[in-house]
Formats: C-alpha cells, structure tokens, sequence
C-alpha cells in the first residue's frame, strides 16, 4: 500500500482528515486528489486550488528534502480551527533546514515556501510530533464565525 487515508476522525476532533504518504513521486497528485475529494464535504470558503498548490509543493519538498529510508512516511493532516483551515505536512527531516528563499529569476528550484508564504495567512515549521519536521499552513477565513 502507499498511502492510508483517515477520512472518519472523531467527532470531537478538530481533524477533518489526515493521509499518510510513501516518498514516491506518485504519492503528490495522490496528496492533491485526496484532499480536494475529502474536503469538499466540509465546503470551506477559502480557495481549495490554493491549498492544493500549496499541499503539492509541501509534499514535493518533504519527499526531496526529508530522510531517505525504507520506512519513512509523509503525513498530511487538515484541521478546523475556528473559522481557519491548518494543513500540516510532516516528514522526517531537520526543523532548522525549511526556511524561506528568495530565488533568482533563473534560479529552477525554491519556489514552494515562497508560494505558500504568498498564498497563506501564516505558515510556520518545526518539530514534528511524529518525529522530523513538520511545516503548516493556515487559510483564514475558511468558514464562516
């Protein structure tokens, strides 16, 4: 198997979802499929293209940047925090290697954080609970108050 959706969270739970991705190049339209199929249901407000650009470009940048071992995943995991939509993707790597890059014009690569920082309210990196890096996002104003 390489990917595990959870689309049933408990009701209580901020979750709305979460799937668990192997580092293969298949898994990041897999990544973008999945999240607009399992969060239509909720029908936020915010762009879905949006945060499937940016969910892309995370999944892309944790595949090429996180360890690379048998047994390593990525997870994504989306929640409701009030009226915000937070995405989260996790992945075994270093917290203190994401940052923001201002690539040249020619420059081919370094674009992902730059377009999420674009897109986003406020993005953010760090320790991941599961172990490695996590980086998120937050759409505002995804519903309403």
């Amino acid at each position: 198997m390489t990917y595990a959706i959870d689309r049933h969270p408990c009701e209580d739970s901020p979750r709305l979802g979460a799937m668990t991705l192997h580092p293969e190049p298949e898994s990041v339209p897999r990544a973008r499929r999945w999240f607009r199929k399992f969060i239509a249901p909720y029908g936020p407000l915010c762009s879905v293209d949006d945060c499937v650009l940016m969910i892309s470009e995370l999944v892309t940048n944790a595949m090429l940047h996180g360890r690379s071992d048998e047994a390593w995943m990525v997870r994504v995991e989306w929640f409701r925090e009030g009226t915000s939509l937070r995405v989260e993707v996790h992945s075994p790597g270093c917290p203190a290697s994401v940052r923001l890059q201002r690539p040249d014009a020619d420059d081919v690569h370094g674009r992902g954080l730059f377009l999420v920082d674009s897109l986003a309210a406020s993005w953010s990196s760090g320790p991941s609970r599961f172990g490695g890096t996590v980086v998120s996002f937050v759409m505002a104003d995804a519903w309403p108050a």
